[in-house]
């Protein structure tokens, strides 16, 4: 932990049911006159798509709709819906779903106010101005997208995920209305929630932490190893899901002051290589990189342990926080998170670039305990034999 640091959180968050009836007054609080709403066809099944509109048309606000967000954005898809933004006038975004579609509509804002291809922005700090005023509304409890400075791409032609990492990016408003998350299957609840425990677990270990993040870190761990079961087995528990969206938002105003490590930096080279849903990489990977990482200090993960339900009495603090990694494992059973041997895309060939992938990522040297390409490459191996 880190005591010489800053904590921003430039975004205005309003939580709580019905929030979603605000937007038409948001939108125009932000001089916003033609909207591009960025969203899924999941969203658009849903219903929830159908509400948003409603409201705009009732407060007689245009609007233009992309709805063809895939998991894991791709670079030309960002360009594909900055096209429509840029000949329809847009002056105004909202992302509408889970991190995809939010991290579609941060680079969608990036390029209608700055211009150029999105790979021009790829760095930290690289932008010159704010983005174009953007308006998040999460639909899941996972990536905490809509209030960190932050949007991930998929490169289509190398195959890894790339960062747009500044400030700058992060949205105008995050409106948090738990009754949008009501509709969502329990396969996505489980994989968005271990995306969450992920964020806080990571923001909590990894060696940029500071005071405020772990605070607000362990509390998010709290709140998603009670909640999580519930909010997947009952998908209607309305308290389940408001826990669950409110644990998913503080994780990520935890790791956006922090960051994550190499479970991300592992996840988004599988996410990049084969599209494999963000969360479900996570959770898959979480419980190896804990254990390698234990080492760097022993006392958090085991602090971490016992969030996550061990028991100190008699042990160690190396046996507690060892203890945590079959507790990960216990938990990604529980809410049924498949085994990376159990997806048919992945192939241990691939490896040896998946490491190098890893190696490279931002987030990298923020990982407690330094990693090479061949400890990435056993992490790999650990995993997918597990």
């Amino acid at each position: 932990m880190i005591w010489d640091f800053n904590f921003r959180l430039p975004t205005c968050i309003e939580f709580g049911n019905g929030k979603i009836k605000k937007l038409g007054e948001r939108v125009r609080e932000l001089g916003g006159t033609k909207v591009q709403l960025i969203t899924d066809q999941g969203i658009v099944n849903s219903g929830i798509l159908r509400k948003i509109t409603d409201l705009l048309q009732a407060e007689q606000i245009d609007f233009v709709v992309y709805d063809q967000v895939k998991p894991n954005p791709r670079d030309v898809d960002c360009m594909t819906a900055y096209r429509q933004a840029q000949e329809a006038g847009v002056d105004l975004l909202v992302g509408i779903g889970g991190g995809s579609s939010m991290d579609t509509a941060k680079a969608v804002g990036t390029l209608l106010s700055h211009g150029g291809d999105i790979k021009d922005w790829y760095g930290l700090n690289v932008l010159q101005h704010p983005i174009t005023p953007l308006i998040c509304i999460p639909t899941t409890a996972g990536t905490g997208s809509e209030i960190t400075f932050f949007a991930v791409v998929t490169d289509t032609t190398t195959k890894l995920k790339m960062n747009i990492l500044d400030a700058r990016v992060a949205p105008k408003i995050a409106l948090l209305d738990p009754e949008l998350t009501l509709t969502l299957p329990s396969h996505v609840t489980a994989s968005t929630g271990m995306d969450a425990l992920t964020h806080a677990i990571e923001a909590y270990t990894c060696n940029i932490s500071e005071p405020i993040t772990d605070a607000l870190a362990l509390y998010a761990i709290d709140q998603i190893v009670k909640y999580l079961p519930i909010a997947v087995e009952d998908g209607n528990n309305l308290e389940a899901r408001k826990q669950m969206l409110s644990a998913s938002l503080i994780a990520g105003i935890a790791f956006g002051n922090s960051d994550v490590g190499g479970v991300h930096c592992m996840a988004e080279a599988l996410g990049g290589l084969y599209d494999t849903p963000h969360g479900v990489a996570n959770s898959m990977l979480l419980p190896y990189v804990f254990e390698y990482n234990i080492p760097s200090d022993p006392e958090k993960h085991a602090v971490v342990a016992e969030r996550l339900g061990a028991n100190r009495q008699g042990k160690s603090t190396e046996e507690v926080a060892h203890e945590g990694v079959q507790l990960l494992k216990k938990l990604a059973e529980t809410v049924r998170i498949p085994k990376m041997k159990d997806l048919e895309k992945i192939d241990p060939n691939d490896f040896p670039y998946l490491a190098e992938g890893a190696t490279k990522n931002v987030s990298a040297p923020s990982n407690p305990r330094p990693a090479s390409k061949e400890d990435y490459l056993e992490l790999f191996h650990r995993a997918y034999n597990g």
